[in-house]
C-alpha cells in the first residue's frame, strides 16, 4: 500500500470511534427525584390515556382516539376534522417556538427530561440494574466468561426490555381504535394487520433505541444537538463545571488525600474537586462535565447530583457543578431573563396560541364547500340558457340534527337545480354531497364570469335556533360567442 493510501487509511479509521460500553452508577438528589416525577407523570399519561373515557352525545366515549377511517380525531370535547388540518400547523409552530424560547434560556433541558428518548433510556436502565446490579456489578458481568448465571441475567433483562418496548408499541396502536375492544381484538388474533404491524415496528424500535443504542441517539442521530448552538448565548443555563473554583491555581483537579480540609487545599493551591470521577459515573453519554459545553450533553443534571453528593459528604459547599451560564462563570453576573430572542419567540408563541384558542372557539358548526365541474365548463340548453354544474359538500360538525334551504344569490334571473335538496337534513356529525345545476340566460348576463353565492339557510324552526347562514362564493361562466349574441 502506498503512504498515500495509508495516510488516507489512517484518517478514515479516524473519523469512526468504536462504541465505549457506558454502564451509568445511580445518583439521588433533586434532579434525579425530578426526572422520577417527570417519568412517572409522562408514563401516566401516554399508557392511561387511550383507557380514559369522556362522554359525548354522539361518537366514541374514548377521551383520545385518532380514527383515520372515520377521518376524525376525538380529543376530549374536541372533534377536529380534516378540514381543521391548520390547527395542526398552528399547534407545530407552537411546539417549535417553545422549544426555541426554552432552549435560548435554560439550554436542553427538553433532552434531559422530556424527551422519549431520555424517558425510554431511564426506564431501560432501571431494569438494568434491578436485574444485574450497579454499576460495578454490571461492567464485571459484561467482562465475565459466558455462563448460566450470565445468560439469565442477560437473557430476563432483554426479555423485560421487549416486554416495555410491547407494551409501548401497543399503547400507541390503542390510540387509533377503541382500546378496550382492539385491544381484546389483538389479544385473541383477530385485529387488522396493520394493528400488529405498528404495534412490531414499535416494540422493535423502542427496544433498539432505549435498549442497545441509548446515547449514541443522542450523540450521533439526533439533529438537536447540532442546531442547538444557534440558540445558544452566553447567558443560556447551561450544566457546567466552576473550572477556577474546582482546579484552583495549580489548575488541576486534586484528590482528598493528604488534603482533606478546604483551607489545606486553597493553602496548596488546589480547588474543590477531589476528582472522584463519580459525575463521569453518573453521565447516560458518558462524557466529562469538567471539559466543558459538550454536544453530548443533554443537561439532565444527574452531574450536579452526583457532585453535591460528594461535597456534601466532605463539607465542602455545593455548586461547584451547576446550572449557569458563560457569563456568571467569566465575569460573575446573574444572566438576564429579558432578551431580544426570548422576547421575540414569546411573543410568537402569544399570538400563535391566541389564533389557536380563537379559531377553535369561533369554528363553524357546519362548514360547505362548493366546487364547480368544469368538464364541460358550461353547456348550451335547448331554451337557450347557459348551465355551469357545482359539487357542494355540506359537513354537520354538532352533535344535533340540521335543516338548511339551499338558494342562489347574486346571479341574475338564475335558476338552481338540485333536486330533492332544496331542503335537505344534515345527521350529527354527516355530510350531504349535493350536485347542483345552475341556469341563466344569456341576456341576464353582465359578463362571462359573473360572482354569486350559494346560500345554505337554516329552516326557522324549533329544530337548531343557533343554526348558522352559510355563503360560498362561487363563479358562473357565459361563453363569449353566447354572450356577445344577446347584447
Amino acid at each position: 500500500m502506498s503512504e498515500a493510501a495509508s495516510k488516507i487509511e489512517k484518517a478514515a479509521q479516524s473519523d469512526y470511534q468504536a462504541r465505549v460500553p457506558i454502564y451509568p452508577r445511580s445518583v439521588k438528589g433533586r434532579f434525579r427525584r425530578l426526572k422520577y416525577a417527570i417519568l412517572l407523570l409522562a408514563y401516566g399519561v401516554y399508557f392511561l390515556l387511550p383507557w380514559l373515557r369522556w362522554h359525548r352525545s354522539i361518537g366514541p366515549d374514548q377521551a383520545v382516539l385518532f380514527d383515520i377511517a372515520g377521518r376524525k380525531f376525538y380529543l376530549f370535547g374536541l372533534v377536529v376534522y380534516p378540514q381543521d388540518i391548520f390547527w395542526l400547523a398552528g399547534l407545530l409552530v407552537i411546539a417549535a417556538m417553545l422549544l426555541f424560547f426554552v432552549t435560548g434560556l435554560a439550554g436542553r433541558v427538553f433532552c434531559g427530561y422530556f424527551c422519549f428518548q431520555t424517558l425510554w433510556t431511564d426506564v431501560f436502565m432501571f431494569i438494568e440494574r434491578r436485574v444485574q446490579g450497579e454499576r460495578n456489578a454490571r461492567i464485571k458481568l459484561a467482562k465475565a466468561p459466558w455462563s448460566l448465571r450470565k445468560a439469565w441475567k442477560l437473557g430476563l433483562t432483554h426479555l423485560l426490555w421487549l416486554l416495555v418496548g410491547l407494551a409501548t408499541g401497543a399503547t400507541f396502536t390503542l390510540y387509533w381504535g377503541n382500546a378496550p375492544e382492539l385491544f381484546s381484538s389483538m389479544v385473541h388474533g383477530t385485529a387488522p394487520f396493520p394493528a400488529y404491524a405498528t404495534t412490531l415496528f414499535l416494540t422493535a424500535t423502542t427496544y433498539v433505541m432505549a435498549g442497545l443504542a441509548r446515547e449514541q441517539v443522542c450523540t450521533y442521530m439526533c439533529p438537536y444537538a447540532r442546531f442547538q448552538s444557534a440558540m445558544f448565548d452566553p447567558e443560556t443555563l447551561i450544566v457546567a463545571y466552576d473550572e477556577r473554583r474546582g482546579e484552583g491555581s495549580t489548575g488541576r483537579a486534586k484528590p482528598a488525600a493528604g488534603l482533606k480540609s478546604r483551607e489545606e487545599r486553597t493553602a496548596a493551591g488546589h480547588g474543590d474537586c477531589i476528582d472522584c470521577g463519580y459525575c463521569v459515573q453518573v453521565c447516560p453519554t458518558g462524557i466529562d462535565i469538567r471539559n466543558g459545553l459538550q454536544p453530548q450533553c443533554i443537561s439532565c443534571a444527574l452531574c450536579i447530583d452526583a457532585c453535591d453528593t460528594i461535597m456534601d459528604s466532605i463539607g465542602f459547599p455545593r455548586g461547584l457543578v451547576r446550572y449557569s451560564s458563560q457569563v456568571e462563570l467569566a465575569e460573575g453576573r446573574k444572566p438576564r431573563w429579558l432578551k431580544l430572542k426570548t422576547i421575540g419567540y414569546g411573543t410568537v408563541i402569544l399570538i400563535a396560541a391566541a389564533l389557536l384558542v380563537m379559531s377553535i372557539l369561533h369554528r363553524t358548526t357546519v362548514e360547505m364547500t362548493v366546487r364547480q365541474i368544469r368538464n364541460p365548463l358550461s353547456v348550451l340548453m335547448s331554451d337557450g340558457q347557459i348551465q355551469n354544474r357545482y359539487e357542494i359538500k355540506v359537513m354537520n360538525k354538532t352533535a344535533e340534527d340540521m335543516h338548511y334551504v339551499l338558494s342562489l344569490q347574486g346571479l341574475k334571473g338564475a335558476v338552481l337545480d338540485v333536486g330533492n335538496f332544496r331542503e335537505f337534513e344534515l345527521a350529527p356529525q354527516a355530510t350531504v354531497h349535493i350536485v347542483a345545476r345552475v341556469r341563466q340566460h344569456p341576456r341576464d348576463a353582465s359578463a362571462m364570469q359573473q360572482d354569486f353565492y350559494f346560500i345554505a339557510k337554516p329552516e326557522e324552526d324549533e329544530h337548531d335556533p343557533k343554526a348558522e347562514t352559510i355563503r360560498w362564493k362561487a363563479v358562473f361562466y357565459v361563453p363569449q360567442a353566447q354572450l356577445k349574441s344577446t347584447h
